[in-house]
């Protein structure tokens, strides 16, 4: 018997192994992947109960606004009023969501939308939103310069007067006394 023919002989039972040893890890794949489909739609069924009852409830707003955010609040309602659109209802999440905001904007020291898409999807989680749009500025002393500077901004001045339901505020102060506005909308 030549060395050959030893190697060929030892080789066949480790090429047998690997195969029912490649059999099995299949089968146990397969197992595993219908495990996670199974489960995943589960857990897709509970999400969307969940998400329906988000969409039904009824909204709160039980936040304290300083004088700043109540103007605000007030002019965009005058202005819409004024168009013969509807007014829009404070929600707390909303703006929580624009607190959040400020403080970042504060902590980065420029005005901007970034993580704009985290807000969106939280407010469509949280509150069921369909729509979500804002209007973000700084440095204005008064809720009506803040305002009239939106309405003066074409994209500013659709996001006051889009198809919306709901709305929330937060002027929040940095160290050096400048305000920073946040003005989300949402439609549900």
């Amino acid at each position: 018997m030549s060395l050959i023919d030893f190697l060929c002989i030892l080789a066949i039972p480790n090429l047998l192994t690997y195969l029912l040893m490649y059999n099995i890890t299949k089968q146990l794949c397969l197992v595993l992947v219908c495990v996670l489909m199974f489960s995943s739609c589960t857990k897709d069924n509970e999400f969307s109960e969940e998400n329906a009852a988000i969409k039904t409830a009824d909204l709160v707003d039980y936040m304290t606004y300083s004088q700043i955010e109540l103007e605000i609040l007030d002019a965009v309602n005058d202005h819409r009023i004024s168009l013969g659109l509807s007014s829009l209802r404070r929600v707390e999440g909303i703006t929580l969501q624009a607190m959040d905001h400020n403080e970042y904007m504060i902590e980065k020291n420029k005005i901007s939308h970034d993580n704009f898409t985290k807000r969106y999807a939280a407010l469509v989680n949280e509150i069921g939103a369909k729509t979500v749009s804002e209007n973000v500025g700084s440095g204005f002393k008064s809720a009506g310069a803040v305002v009239k500077a939106w309405l003066d901004s074409e994209g500013h001045k659709e996001n006051i007067e889009g198809d919306h339901t709901h709305f929330g505020i937060s002027v929040t102060q940095d160290l050096n006394g400048t305000n920073y506005f946040t003005n989300i909308f949402v439609k549900r």
